[in-house]
């Protein structure tokens, strides 16, 4: 990107600009800008549709800016009405807790925490849970009226079917961060998803009436699909970045499937690959789509950044072995463990003949069935055609004393022995 031009030009281009206060252009251009993305702990772990403001404080960082991530520990114990149809359920503080801290190292995977723009963490919690209910509503509460909040869309879409006190304040608990970080660190511009405007507006609004100073706010769009799916779900639910709850190779595989139609979108979104790379890939859809050069590349990319380039190989691998495409007997201990997890799995003290190792993997229903199936050239052991007098034990093992079973062209299963 070119020195005299403004970040939001390479933002635009990769589709990843809503909306943003008119000085905010002049602002970047001007010189560094310290910039915060706030991040909820409502669970566990962030999942794909999360991605959008990292990948943002990611580009802004690159472009010579600083990235705040911040954790609301402190907001979290009251939830986001944005977007949402019905009252949240409220968390333990333990629950919080927990969550914040498995955010924050997930956070950690897409912004640079050294160098002169380094990037840095913060916790709301470190001044919204000390903040005494009257100091709030003297200090923060009397700067904005009734009339205000309610014109705000995430308030205003919910008077229908009714609202809390508690989630009808959390704007200005938003808003305070805003001045909180202000203070604290200098920021002037906050992002967030297209559902965040008025909230992070409530902000410029407090630092503007308290401070006397101007910031800005940037908003990028809310990810959807071609289909008309929710993005970032898949049959099995959320496609997290906890690698417990979202095996690295489900995570890859979510990449894998992205429709064609939505594919050169999803590498603008959520890669750095640069203009050039991603337009090589857009033409690779448009002249060679079963290639799927494209969705491999994004998944390749999207798999490294949140499990490594390792994690990222493997699951690849797995891939490879599940769809056809590789020799068992290659296939080193690492892979062989990740796809225990992705296939029917057992554990043997001593070497199964094949129609039992059907039957433990439930694979077949009987051993009748089973002999049945390997008479008809069904079964395939290790990469090759099981034959009725095929038995594990006479048959080498994979790596690791690892057995592939394969019924049919795509059921497979995979039985360790010792």
């Amino acid at each position: 990107m070119d020195a005299t031009q403004s970040p939001l030009d390479e933002l635009a281009w990769r589709g990843l600009v809503h909306q943003h206060t008119d000085a905010l252009p002049d602002a970047l251009k001007a010189g560094e800008v310290s910039v915060y993305a706030g991040f909820d702990p409502t669970g566990p772990s962030l999942h794909v549709g999360h991605l959008i403001p990292v990948v943002g404080l990611a580009h802004l960082q690159r472009a010579g800016h600083r990235p705040i991530a911040l954790v609301g520990g402190g907001t979290g114990m009251i939830g986001d009405p944005s977007g949402k149809s019905s009252e949240r359920q409220l968390l333990s503080p333990a629950d919080v807790e927990r969550n914040s801290r498995s955010i924050e190292e997930q956070l950690r995977l897409f912004l640079d925490f050294t160098g002169p723009r380094a990037a840095r963490m913060r916790d709301n919690a470190a001044w919204l849970t000390r903040l005494g209910a009257v100091e709030f509503m003297r200090d923060v509460g009397k700067h904005f009226t009734i009339n205000y909040m309610l014109a705000k869309e995430s308030v205003s879409s919910r008077i229908e079917t009714g609202i809390s006190f508690t989630e009808f304040s959390y704007m200005l608990l938003q808003a305070y961060d805003f001045l909180e970080l202000h203070r604290r660190e200098g920021v002037t511009l906050q992002i967030g998803g297209s559902d965040q405007w008025g909230n992070i507006t409530a902000g410029l609004e407090l630092i503007r009436r308290v401070e006397g100073a101007s910031a800005h706010g940037l908003t990028m769009p809310l990810v959807t699909t071609a289909s008309g799916t929710k993005f970032g779900k898949t049959e099995a639910g959320a496609v997290w970045l906890d690698p417990k709850m979202t095996t690295p190779y489900k995570f890859y595989q979510f990449w894998i499937n992205v429709d064609d139609r939505d594919v050169g979108k999803y590498l603008r979104y959520f890669t750095m690959l640069p203009r050039s790379r991603v337009e090589e890939l857009d033409a690779s859809v448009a002249t060679a789509p079963e290639k799927r050069e494209a969705q491999q590349a994004l998944a390749r990319d999207a798999t490294s950044r949140v499990h490594g380039d390792e994690a990222a190989s493997v699951a690849e691998e797995v891939s490879r072995v599940l769809f056809g495409k590789a020799d068992p007997s290659t296939l080193s201990e690492p892979v062989l463990r990740a796809l225990s997890e992705e296939v029917p799995f057992a554990s043997a003290p001593a070497a199964p003949s094949v129609a039992d190792a059907l039957m433990t993997l439930k694979l077949v229903t009987s051993k009748s069935a089973a002999r049945r199936l390997v008479d008809q050239g069904g079964v395939y052991l290790n990469g090759n055609r099981a034959a009725l007098e095929t038995e594990l034990a006479s048959t080498p093992p994979l790596a690791g004393g690892y057995y592939l079973l394969r019924k049919g062209a795509r059921d497979y299963g995979l039985i360790r022995v010792g």
